[in-house]
Order: structure tokens, then sequence, then C-alpha cells
């Protein structure tokens, strides 16, 4: 029996789909909307926009290629691009390390829904690490004689 394919694919799809969601709405309105969102200095809003779509691009390639491998039982490349890829979540609330954020509600709420995407995959790969390195007692060699 895999316990990771038959207990982890439904939360995984669930998670990445919730992620996916949040990252497309959240990521789409910094690059539209990016001079309504704190700048750093020297940093000009379309190289910002160029540096925010960018950054989508690539963490969703992680996160496919974490599904992929997931789905071909590749367990530990999969848990690996699926923890790059939750940076996705993480990185959305960089903008409080900027200044305060300004904008509407809806929007706001993104950055969150981003970051509870994030450590739900940060769960999810911690109990895939928690079921691949299970030692039971038939794996055990006793060290007693």
């Amino acid at each position: 029996m895999d316990v990771l394919k038959e207990k982890g694919l439904t939360p995984l799809r669930v998670i990445l789909g919730f992620s996916l969601v949040s990252t497309v709405l959240h990521y789409a309105h910094n690059v539209i909307r990016a001079a309504d969102y704190p700048q750093l200095p020297g940093v000009s809003v379309l190289a910002t926009q160029i540096v925010v779509a960018f950054a989508w691009v690539l963490f969703t390639v992680f996160g496919w290629l974490g599904y992929r491998a997931y789905e071909q039982r590749r367990y530990p490349r999969a848990l690996a691009f699926l923890l790059v890829y939750s940076l996705s979540g993480l990185a959305s609330a960089g903008h409080f390390l900027v200044g305060d954020v300004h904008i509407p509600a809806f929007w706001f709420a993104t950055i969150f829904t981003d970051s509870a995407a994030a450590l739900a995959l940060w769960v999810f790969v911690t109990w895939g690490w928690a079921v691949l390195n299970r030692v039971t007692s038939r794996d055990q060699v006793s060290t007693q004689h």
C-alpha cells in the first residue's frame, strides 16, 4: 500500500488548487496595480512588474514539477519541489517588510491566503517526509544481545 499516494493525492490537489487561485489573484494584482504597493527604493514600477510576473511563473513551474513527481511516486523530489513552490505564498508576506500596504480589503486578504496556502503546503510536506522516514519495528535492528 502506498500511503502517500492513497492519502496524500487528494489533499495535495486541494492545497495546490487553493494556492494557484490565491497566487494568480494576488500576483496578477501585483503586476496590474504595482504602483499601489510599497516600492523598494530605486526599483521602477516596470521592473517590479517584470520581477513579480517572472517570480510567479517560476514558482508555479516548481509547483507543477512537484505535483507531477508526486503522481509518479518520486516523493523526495516532489516534496522538495513543493517546498520551493510554497515560497510563492511566503513571498507575498514580503509586502509588510517594505512599508504599509494600502490596497482594497480583497487584495489585502490575498496576502494572507497566499501565506495560508504556503503553511498548508508545509504541513503536507512535513507529513510526507514523516511517512517516508517512518521506521517500523521490522526495519529496526536490535543493538541488544
